[in-house]
C-alpha cells in the first residue's frame, strides 16, 4: 500500500510539473500600442507636447492603472518619451528606446514572450509594428488629428488576436 501511494504521488507530481512546463511554453505576450500625444506645431523636427498632449499623456497613465507592464518602449523623441512617461514613471519602469526603422522584430518577440508591453510610436510607425506582429497589413497609417488609438495585440503559442480600440 505504501509503495502504491509512493508511486501514486510521483505520477502526480511529473503531471504538475509536466503541466507547469506547458503553462510557460503557452505564455501570452501582450503589447498595448499608442500614437505620441499631441505635440507643439512648428518647424521643430522634435517638438514637445502641448497642454492637450500633456494631458493626453497623464490621461494615458490613468487608463493604463491597473495594468501591470513589464517594459515600455518608446521611439527617441521629445513628443513620444513624453508620452511614454507618465505611464512608465507609474510602474517603475524605465523607457526602452527603439528606432522603428531598425528594430528586429523576431528579437523584439523574444526579448518580450510572455510579458505585457506599451509601445509609443507615431501615426506612420505604429500600424507599421502592430501590423509586423500579427503578420497581415490590416491596420491603415493614423490621421494626423487622431491620438486616441490603442490597439493591443495578444500573442500565445497558436494564436495571434488584435483589436483597435479609440480612446477619447
Amino acid at each position: 500500500m505504501k509503495r502504491a501511494l509512493i508511486t501514486l504521488f510521483i505520477v502526480l507530481f511529473a503531471m504538475f510539473v509536466q503541466a507547469q512546463e506547458e503553462l510557460k511554453n503557452n505564455d501570452v505576450s501582450t503589447y498595448y500600442f499608442i500614437r505620441h500625444a499631441e505635440k507643439v506645431i512648428s518647424e521643430d523636427p522634435n517638438p514637445e507636447l502641448d497642454s492637450l498632449g500633456e494631458s493626453r499623456a497623464k490621461q494615458w497613465a490613468g487608463i493604463f492603472k491597473n495594468i501591470s507592464f513589464d517594459a515600455v518602449y518608446s521611439t527617441d523623441y521629445n513628443r513620444t518619451r513624453n508620452t511614454a512617461t507618465p505611464t512608465a514613471k507609474s510602474k517603475y519602469l524605465d523607457l526602452v528606446l527603439y528606432h522603428p526603422s531598425k528594430i528586429d522584430y523576431a528579437k523584439f518577440l523574444s526579448d518580450t514572450k510572455g510579458k505585457t508591453v506599451l509601445i509609443v510610436g507615431h501615426s506612420n510607425t505604429t500600424p507599421v509594428f502592430v501590423n509586423k506582429l500579427i503578420g497581415a497589413e490590416k491596420y491603415k497609417l493614423i490621421d494626423h488629428n487622431t491620438f486616441g488609438n490603442l490597439y493591443i495585440v495578444e500573442i500565445t503559442k497558436s494564436n495571434i488576436t488584435d483589436k483597435l480600440l479609440l480612446i477619447e
